[in-house]
């Protein structure tokens, strides 16, 4: 047996592969898990107008994947070339700039039938209905069938036909758990869509989740929808977000700072009506909550972006989740500037979780079900027995009742200061309740807000480097950060070219005292390659602010006077963002007299 020399290497062969092949090589870059189909067959819904929508799914989707809708539907002839490779009826091919449509690809169809068991089956609103069958490439005769206008994908079995892809699938639970998220984002797109996602695991058949049509103008229906989708909390502490900058149109709705998560799982992003997740726009969400939040915690949004489509490349990626704008820094503006305004426009406003957090730490001990309960006295019959209970009192008819004088009216936002607790809280009367104030938390934040809109005014000083800091770069690093030079002088850092591809560093920031210029240049550089824009110098900046700020503010332990307290409270209602510190912590907490009462047994 003669054995082949290993220092002769052998000429490959080019090959053409065959259409099954393709096909799941094309599966898998399209259907990376049950949830990626389940993704491509609801968008196929979607495009195709309907408004209902029922997806159920069995073992996490991996044995079981049905998708009903009520759409426009498919004739006899049309079900064979659905299942052709690119072949589609959103777009013709001229214009890949222009696309309206979830899908276009042609792709996900045929992917499918090469990996698993799939069968379709529909009927347009004229024609009559019919169904036709793939398995591992293999297609089958169309037959007819009967239903009503729409169409029914089932997919079972999948990855039956490359049994090396289930290795890596997570658990059912897992893979369910994708699948609801993928539904649950297709939702919030279409607010005016029913969906409905059941689980027919072991036999048993369990809605998972469930969105009724909304109804109304626009922002109302989305409102709904986002109040059954991410919760009846999201709902009352969402601001409404509509804004719009040269072509493009930001809607949606955003979570005060005070409701917020340890970690970013609930923001939401959409362009053109498509989900989407890009670094750059959840990196512009992250900047419009820079002074608001601490590092460790997350803001929740679930933000639409609008424009022209020739404006956006949707063709960047083959599951279409990632896209591609033809002006970035405008939309970044756009989401940072739209997104603060309506924060500053929420003025003193914090989440009210945050009381409901509250009378969750109250624990009061079990009272027996209430009998009877006189009606609440007049304030007058109040004062009367007050001034009864109050030593030294006499029946007699020369006594006095003096009124109570309030130096501020309660019926403010945040109502009257009535005293102070541990030198540290101040206790307020509202018309409907009492309000807790966090002074110290409270102050830092006025005292930062007055900094930052002096350096707004004024401008950040720079302090000139007797000896200018080199920094040796890349030529690509180099070019980058002198392209943003203009936008890091107005923060007080002036960078220059100094030969070759090396930079000088002529002014630093005066605020921040003596720097590491190297460090941070390297910083810069960071964020710029990761996000396209840098934040780096400012938020250096605001962060040495917020610490005067936490310095020049009133220390918790100082005893206050009623003026004090008053003045504190009418400053923190005319003062944006001043319902959470600079950590994104509350400053006060709002109780109303109902909550207390049941607190007490008294409802």
């Amino acid at each position: 047996m003669a054995i082949a020399d290993p220092q002769i290497k052998q000429q490959p062969v080019i090959r053409q592969l065959d259409d099954a092949a393709i096909n799941r090589i094309a599966a898998g870059e399209v259907l990376e898990r049950p949830a990626s189909a389940v993704k491509e067959l609801v968008e196929n819904s979607i495009d195709a107008g309907a408004s209902r929508i029922e997806v159920v799914i069995a073992d996490g989707g991996k044995t079981l994947i049905r998708v009903t809708d009520d759409g426009c539907g498919m004739g006899p002839d049309d079900l064979p070339l659905a299942l052709s490779r690119h072949a589609t009826s959103k777009i013709d091919g001229s214009d890949l700039l222009n696309i309206t449509s979830f899908g276009f690809r042609g792709e996900a169809l045929p992917s499918l039938g090469a990996v698993g068991r799939l069968s379709i089956t529909s009927r347009t609103a004229e024609g009559t209905g019919a169904t036709v069958s793939v398995a591992g490439g293999q297609m089958q005769a169309v037959k007819p069938a009967a239903l009503s206008q729409g169409t029914v994908i089932t997919l079972r079995d999948m990855f039956y036909a490359t049994p090396a892809r289930l290795k890596f699938l997570r658990t059912d639970r897992a893979e369910a758990q994708a699948v609801s998220d993928v539904i649950k984002r297709l939702a919030m797109a279409e607010p005016f869509t029913t969906f409905i996602l059941r689980d027919a695991s072991k036999g048993d058949s369990r809605t998972m989740f469930r969105a009724d049509a909304e109804t109304g103008d626009l922002f109302d229906a989305l409102h709904g929808r986002l109040r059954t989708v991410l919760g009846k909390d999201f709902a009352e502490n969402a601001l409404q977000i509509d804004t719009m900058r040269e072509g493009f149109h930001l809607t949606g709705y955003a979570a005060l700072p005070t409701y917020s998560r340890g970690a970013a799982v609930a923001q939401y992003l959409f362009v053109n009506g498509r989900p989407i997740r890009d670094k750059m726009l959840l990196g512009a969400l992250r900047a419009a909550y820079l002074d608001v939040l601490s590092r460790d915690r997350h803001p929740v949004a679930a933000l639409f972006v609008d424009c022209d489509p020739t404006l956006v490349d949707v063709n960047v990626h083959p599951a279409k989740s990632e896209v591609r704008f033809r002006d970035p820094g405008t939309v970044r503006g756009l989401i940072v500037s739209g997104l603060r305004h309506a924060l500053a426009e929420a003025g003193h406003r914090a989440s009210t979780t945050v009381a409901n957090a509250t009378l969750g730490a109250i624990t009061p001990e079990p009272v027996e079900p209430r009998i009877y309960q006189m009606d609440r006295p007049s304030f007058s019959a109040r004062s009367m027995t007050f001034q009864a209970q109050a030593p030294g009192f006499s029946e007699a008819p020369s006594a006095r009742i003096e009124p109570v004088i309030e130096d501020e009216p309660a019926d403010l936002p945040l109502g009257a200061a009535r005293a102070q607790v541990h030198e540290n809280y101040i206790i307020a009367q509202t018309e409907k309740g009492i309000v807790i104030v966090d002074q110290h938390a409270a102050h830092e934040r006025l005292v930062y807000e007055k900094l930052k809109a002096q350096m707004a005014e004024n401008g950040v000083a720079a302090q000139a480097l007797l000896i200018p800091e080199i920094v040796e770069l890349s030529e690509n690093d180099a070019a980058q950060l002198i392209e943003h030079s203009d936008d890091l002088a107005r923060f007080g850092l002036t960078i220059e070219p100094f030969g070759g591809s090396a930079i000088a560093v002529r002014e630093t920031p005066a605020i921040l005292g003596e720097v590491n210029a190297v460090a941070m240049i390297r910083d810069i550089l960071d964020e710029l390659t990761d996000q396209g824009e840098s934040a780096s110098v400012q938020s250096k900046i605001e962060a040495i602010l917020s610490r005067v700020a936490c310095h020049g503010s009133i220390r918790s332990g100082r005893r206050m006077q009623a003026a004090e307290m008053n003045a504190l409270l009418r400053e923190m209602e005319a003062t944006p963002l001043s319902g959470q510190c600079n950590h994104g912590r509350p400053t006060y907490v709002e109780l109303k007299l109902s909550d207390i009462e049941r607190l007490f047994g008294r409802t």
